[in-house]
């Protein structure tokens, strides 16, 4: 297990379409377990393949409180097969995006279907944070960002923010 590098705003990898996993084998197996010690490493609640540069629809989540047991969740080739219409309001925040939140507005309630560690098909109805981490990390593996979700005017402003930090980061390499 090994923890990679995150793909930072504004690398346009954030924004690719990821395609789905064909077969879960020993290497899906390995990058799940990647994906979960990046995630716990950073710290973070859910990450998408693609935040660390893999093209493959797959995600983890773990939603367990500071002091409770892990609760590690892998979900392979996720998809939203419904929403509530009632609509809950959570204050985001990303990995690709670190030090930035912002309060988005997402159904409340989703049932998401998905292929399990053992490569069986599952469905789960989720609400409250596990939902909203759902939403969040399934919008990444269409190469949508929560800053999609709030004012044009903050997003362009997250962007400016961030593409001048990678601009600062590219010259000190030099």
């Amino acid at each position: 297990m090994t923890i990679k590098p995150l793909i930072i705003l504004p690398d346009p990898v954030l924004r690719q379409i990821s395609r789905p996993v064909e077969t879960v084998d020993a290497e899906i197996l390995r990058l799940a377990d990647d994906m979960l010690d990046t995630m716990y490493d950073a710290p973070g609640i859910g990450l998408a393949a693609i935040q660390i540069g893999v093209d493959r629809r797959m995600l983890v989540i773990d939603v367990a409180k500071e002091g409770e047991e892990k609760q590690p969740l892998v979900f392979i080739n996720p998809e939203i097969v419904s929403s509530g219409s009632e609509r809950s309001v959570y204050e985001e925040g990303c990995l690709s995006i670190p030090d930035y939140y912002a309060e988005v507005e997402r159904p409340a309630v989703v049932t998401v279907r998905y292929i399990d560690r053992e490569g069986k098909e599952q469905t789960t109805e989720a609400d409250g944070l596990l939902a909203t981490c759902l939403q969040h990390e399934i919008d990444h593996l269409n190469g949508t960002l929560f800053i999609d979700h709030i004012s044009k005017l903050k997003r362009e402003i997250v962007i400016r923010k961030f593409a001048k930090a990678a601009k600062l980061r590219g010259s000190k390499a030099i």
